[in-house]
């Protein structure tokens, strides 16, 4: 059952990588940090991943987040961020979500941290890669703003509820990739009735 829960906090963690990178890196190294009731780590990592929890990782970590979070707040910019945020997240979430799986070969492990964690990061990301090109065409740019607080503070949330609560964290991220699909095809099939 540990296997399992180590694993489901890797891919809902992973999954935040779609909101902002750095942010999800950062909880990983603060809960590598952090004791629970017991005095034990709230989250443990798989042998050769004991870096993402240095100092030197909290550093790069937290001042690539704080940059990464302005980024999204200066127009045009966000745009340009979500280019090299789309392959970013993949990367991060398959890093994330391998360090947690433990008892398996090396590329059994990347392979499902690519698969699980790498797939959602890149679904939440073009979620909000849509979401905001809608933004920039409907609003030109000034709905933006409001986007990047929205994406920010899922990545905040979704990444302590991650650690604290897995589970809930999937769940939550299915229901909110689902009502964005829903959302994107009510809106696709309203365009082509007014086409046709």
């Amino acid at each position: 059952m540990e296997v399992v829960t180590s694993v489901l906090i890797g891919i809902a963690l992973s999954a935040t990588c779609g909101f902002r990178v750095f942010v999800s890196l950062l909880a990983v190294n603060i809960g590598t940090r952090a004791k629970d009731a017991d005095g034990e780590p709230l989250i443990e990592l798989a042998a050769g991943f004991d870096w993402l929890g240095s100092d030197i990782a909290l550093m790069i970590f937290l001042v690539a987040a704080i940059f990464e979070i302005g980024g999204y707040y200066i127009p045009w910019i966000d745009n340009l961020l979500d280019t090299v945020a789309s392959p970013a997240a993949v990367v991060a979430g398959t890093l994330i979500t391998a360090s947690f799986i433990t008892g398996m070969d090396p590329w059994l492990q990347w392979l499902l941290g690519l698969i699980a964690g790498g797939g959602a990061a890149g679904a939440v990301q073009a979620a909000t890669v849509v979401t905001r090109a809608s933004s920039t065409i409907t609003t030109g740019g000034l709905g933006n703003p409001i986007v990047a607080s929205v994406e920010t503070s899922g990545a905040f949330l979704g990444s302590a509820l991650s650690i604290l609560a897995a589970p809930f964290a999937i769940g939550l991220f299915v229901l909110l990739l689902g009502s964005c699909m829903w959302i994107w095809w009510r809106r696709r099939k309203h365009k082509l009735a007014e086409v046709a």
